[in-house]
């Protein structure tokens, strides 16, 4: 566990170091936050962070939702995922799907990213396969803007989560 006073002491490049994996293959999120030192808590620390996010030039955004994994995608069946995405698709069950379900998640994969034009997000904690496919055949149907706030939405659940695995909760 890190404290945040760790955090608000570090010099900027080791204060992105100690937060590296928070944002999916994206320090820049943690390289403009660490201007907002000092925090005072992890929730201000999520905060600042997510405000980064949110006033980052949609081309960022982006790319932060496109850095994403697909779940149980081609970077989970070759071992690519960062250990992070490892650990959250493996919670979820992820990983010991049959080949029925394997087949139907690749589809969903597929019909998802033919239809947003980046991989369906979800912070899969707490929730099973039969969860993560309810949700993904509900977002399915959302109109594109709406399912660009819902994965950046998404993505701040998956920062406040590994934020209190690096923190405590």
């Amino acid at each position: 566990m890190i404290p945040v006073d760790a955090l608000n002491a570090a010099t900027p490049v080791r204060f992105v170091e100690l937060l590296d994996g928070i944002f999916e293959h994206s320090p820049w999120v943690a390289e403009r936050a660490a201007a907002a030192r000092p925090f005072r808590s992890r929730e201000d620390l999520h905060a600042a962070l997510c405000a980064v996010v949110a006033t980052a030039p949609r081309h960022e955004q982006m790319a932060l939702i496109r850095a994403h994994p697909e779940l149980a995608g081609r970077a989970a069946v070759r071992s690519e995922l960062t250990a992070a995405s490892a650990r959250e698709q493996q919670g979820a069950g992820l990983d010991a799907c049959t080949p029925q379900q394997f087949a139907q998640l690749q589809r969903l994969n597929a019909q998802y990213n033919e239809r947003f034009g980046f991989p369906f997000i979800l912070a899969v904690r707490g929730h099973d396969r039969a969860g993560i496919l309810a949700q993904w055949e509900r977002r399915l149907g959302n109109a594109p803007e709406a399912e660009r706030a819902e994965a950046l939405r998404q993505i701040e659940r998956i920062a406040r989560f590994r934020l209190e695995d690096l923190l405590g909760g």
